[in-house]
């Protein structure tokens, strides 16, 4: 009879390496502190085996093999969330969002006097020397953003405050790469915190920007997405269920501050 194999005269995972399992392409992650093998389906539809420091790659590929209904299952949902977001063209016509409603790109030869995005008549006015250079481009847009976005949630902050009984925090309203919103609580862990919020998403219907608002507020009262932090964000809010679904729809399609050159 064959002796059976040693796993220790077995290839072990290296970190970094791609593994491949009926199809599926992985690259493992090899941590000295991990005790069992772990699946990830990144942000970009990727796989990731986080596995054991000195374990085989056989063992691994069986493990693969024993999740693979879970993986296929995960990708699904990921290629339906999949971020869609377009690139922006700096030139006279191109449509923005601001809260639902679309506006058109405007492109003089002076612009604003303080060199500052404006909406005037409709329109979203930006300089010709602006519109010639993508980076400063796309800051004037997003500091725009930043400042609409500022002024409106200023009068709409309190409200939701005051309706889930929660200490009114700092708003900030700045570049959080692809979040919608965060919550810092102070330094004494009870208040006033910061709230932030991303500038993408005044783009995005009212109703949805709320949602994001009560949902941070949540926050200044329960850290983390616990049962009763869902229960405080439904007492303000009864409908937020529909309305993540909704911002998970419509989220992914939002303009992220990419420009097409």
């Amino acid at each position: 009879m064959a002796a059976l194999a040693d796993d220790r005269l077995l290839p072990a995972l290296a970190e970094g390496s791609l593994l491949t399992v009926d199809g599926l392409s992985l690259r493992v992650r090899v941590s000295g502190r991990r005790k069992r093998f772990a699946l990830t389906v990144e942000p970009d539809a990727g796989l990731t085996l986080h596995a054991p420091e000195g374990r085989p790659a056989v063992e691994a590929e069986d493990f693969v093999r024993a999740h693979r209904s879970w993986v296929v299952t995960k990708l699904a949902v990921r290629e339906r969330t999949r971020p869609l977001n377009p690139a922006k063209r700096l030139a006279d016509g191109e449509v923005f969002r601001y809260l639902g409603r679309t506006y058109r790109l405007a492109i003089t030869a002076d612009g604003p006097a303080d060199g500052r995005v404006r909406l005037i008549a409709g329109r979203l006015v930006m300089s010709r020397e602006q519109a010639g250079d993508p980076d400063r481009g796309r800051a004037a847009l997003a500091e725009w953003y930043c400042r609409a976005g500022q002024n409106w949630t200023a009068g709409r902050l309190q409200p939701w405050a005051a309706r889930m009984a929660v200490a009114e925090p700092v708003l900030d309203v700045c570049d959080l790469g692809r979040r919608w919103g965060r919550y810092r609580p102070g330094d004494d862990d009870r208040g006033p915190g910061l709230m932030s919020l991303g500038w993408p998403l005044f783009q995005l219907p009212m109703h949805l920007v709320d949602y994001v608002v009560a949902h941070e507020l949540a926050h200044v009262r329960v850290p983390g997405h616990r049962a009763d932090f869902w229960r405080l964000l439904g007492m303000a809010l009864p409908e937020y269920e529909e309305r993540r679904t909704e911002l998970d729809e419509l989220g992914r399609r939002m303009w992220m501050g990419e420009i097409d050159q």
